[in-house]
C-alpha cells in the first residue's frame, strides 16, 4: 500500500526559551520528503532540540533514520533531544525498529520544556 504523497511541513517555532529550539512537523516523514528535516536537524546547534511530532501521522524507515541521526549528533555534542506528542502509530514504528529507547518522549511541549530545563 502506497502512502499518499503528502508534503512535510516544518515550522521553526520562534519564542522558545533560550537554548531551546522547537521544530513542529506536520505531515508524514518519508524518504521522499525528509531531506529538509534532516538538514535542519544537522544544522541545529542549540543545546536542546525539541521535535513536536503531534501532527505526524506516519514515519517510514528513512524518517526514523533521520531521528536516530539527530539523536547521535546531539549525544556526541552533549546536547539533548526530545520528542513531543508522538502518535501511537509513529511510536509503534519506533518500537518495531528498536530505536524507541534512544529518545525522551513527552506528551506536551510544556512537559518537555520543564523536563529538559530540570535535566
Amino acid at each position: 500500500m502506497r502512502m499518499p504523497q503528502e508534503p512535510l511541513h516544518i515550522e521553526d517555532v520562534a519564542g522558545t526559551p533560550a537554548g531551546q529550539r522547537l521544530l513542529r512537523l506536520s505531515g508524514p516523514v518519508l524518504l521522499n520528503n525528509f531531506f529538509q528535516f534532516q538538514s535542519l536537524i544537522r544544522a541545529s546547534t542549540s543545546p536542546v532540540l525539541i521535535l513536536d511530532l503531534a501532527q505526524v501521522p506516519y514515519i517510514d524507515s528513512a524518517g526514523i533514520g533521520a531521528l536516530v541521526g539527530a539523536y547521535v549528533n546531539h549525544q556526541k555534542d552533549g546536547r539533548r533531544l526530545a520528542l513531543v506528542g508522538v502518535t501511537d502509530r509513529v511510536r509503534s514504528a519506533m518500537q518495531v525498529t528498536h530505536v524507541e529507547q534512544f529518545f525522551r518522549f513527552y506528551d506536551t511541549l510544556a512537559a518537555a520544556q520543564a523536563g529538559l530545563a530540570a535535566a
